[in-house]
């Protein structure tokens, strides 16, 4: 890497971590990745033993499968080649396909890893955990909560869907609706959430910012990623991946990072972040840093809210990255700065198409917001920032849901 300092949500590896051998192929990534992620690290500093360790994962993954019909395996890179020649894209295109993934996509990976550090660190099951969110995460964490026997509150906005609401209450979350108060500025539901932290709730969410150690789950996404394509061969180019509240861009470009560290990649795909043209708060701080003398060190040191504060009404087709500010912004922008690379805002027409192309030349049930990493391919070839013969990799990340 072309600096030292990582900026503040940069998780970074355990001193003794390692890649899985051959022979280490149990399908849950948090028992083939275990050696990479703290929760073990953790677990053997307290005194449990590496079995003890992957008996914990297998018996908490169980009573996932118990509340959602599956538990956590590795998902699947796919060769989208038919996706590319309707995009007149003649290099490789794969996606990671999260559609599959516990309760739908791949933020339940972030709460997997947050409840294996609480059943590490001998948690209190009666301790309450909290979440701010409407869509996957919230429903995310009502599955690993109610698998794990632990009481959640989940803080949503007025304008919630009432099928996720419906099905939040059947895993037995506490939802609360969250208006917005005279005078208030933010997110309602963020701020809600933060009060019942402070009196004592777990942050159970997908944001680094709130608790670090979400990262630590999500990176199984990117492991599996880089694993896919040491065993494919494959030197992809780009990554593009669709931001919200950044955790999922941290947590991949984090994990690929220790991947080159440890040998399985040469080279870590050059990151896009993708936005929307109606919630593009990561787009603006890139542009700010990229400009000040040294981009960098601006986003390592850089003063709260210089670069990054809310974005006025927020809209899009992709509800799912419509939050107005990126939590987990600096790993993203530190590392495109690092690639040089940079962000892509896709116009709703784009996200629209993308969806219908993704549904009519692939498998993938994905949502609009699932799909949006296609909508920043589209992007990008319109303004020449990826040529049509570069290998890329998208992240097709939530199911279409129907109620």
């Amino acid at each position: 890497m072309s600096s030292p300092a990582k900026p503040v949500g940069w998780l970074g590896r355990p001193a003794e971590a390692r890649w899985p051998s051959g022979d280490e192929t149990d399908p849950n990534p948090f028992v083939r990745f275990r050696h990479l992620l703290w929760s073990h690290r953790h677990a053997i500093e307290t005194g449990m033993d590496d079995r003890g360790f992957v008996d914990l994962v297998h018996r908490l993954d169980d009573s996932v499968a118990s509340v959602d019909g599956g538990g956590f395996r590795h998902t699947p890179l796919l060769h989208l080649g038919d996706l590319g020649t309707a995009m007149g894209h003649t290099g490789g295109l794969f996606g990671k396909d999260e559609t599959g993934n516990v309760s739908g996509s791949h933020k339940a990976r972030h709460l997997f890893g947050l409840a294996l550090h609480l059943a590490v660190d001998g948690v209190p099951t009666d301790t309450p955990l909290a979440i701010a969110s409407c869509g996957n995460a919230a429903l995310g964490a009502a599955v690993v909560a109610r698998a794990t026997g632990r009481p959640l509150a989940v803080h949503v906005p007025t304008w919630a869907d009432p099928g996720i609401l419906d099905r939040l209450a059947d895993l037995g979350a506490d939802v609360r609706v969250c208006e917005r108060r005279k005078g208030g500025t933010g997110d309602p539901c963020v701020l809600r959430f933060r009060e019942l932290v402070t009196d004592g709730a777990i942050p159970f969410g997908c944001q680094g910012t709130e608790n670090l150690m979400t990262i630590d789950g999500g990176r199984t996404l990117g492991f599996e990623l880089a694993s896919d394509l040491a065993d494919r061969g494959a030197a992809a180019d780009h990554l593009l991946i669709q931001v919200g509240g950044g955790a999922l861009a941290s947590s991949t470009v984090q994990a690929l990072t220790d991947a080159v560290d440890l040998g399985v990649l040469d080279v870590r795909p050059a990151l896009h972040a993708v936005q929307v043209e109606g919630c593009a708060p990561l787009a603006r701080a890139f542009d700010m840093a990229s400009r000040s003398d040294d981009p960098l060190d601006a986003v390592v040191d850089g003063e709260p809210g210089r670069y990054m504060w809310p974005w006025e009404e927020p809209a899009s087709l992709a509800t799912g990255i419509l939050d107005d500010v990126v939590y987990d912004w600096q790993p993203i922008v530190w590392a495109m700065l690092d690639d040089r690379s940079g962000p892509i805002v896709a116009t709703e027409a784009e996200i629209a198409e993308a969806h219908r192309l993704v549904h009519a030349h692939t498998q993938v049930d994905a949502d609009p917001t699932g799909t949006a990493g296609v909508a920043g391919l589209l992007a990008a070839r319109r303004d020449g920032l990826i040529g049509p013969d570069e290998t890329v990799v998208v992240l097709l990340t939530g199911a279409e849901r129907r109620h």
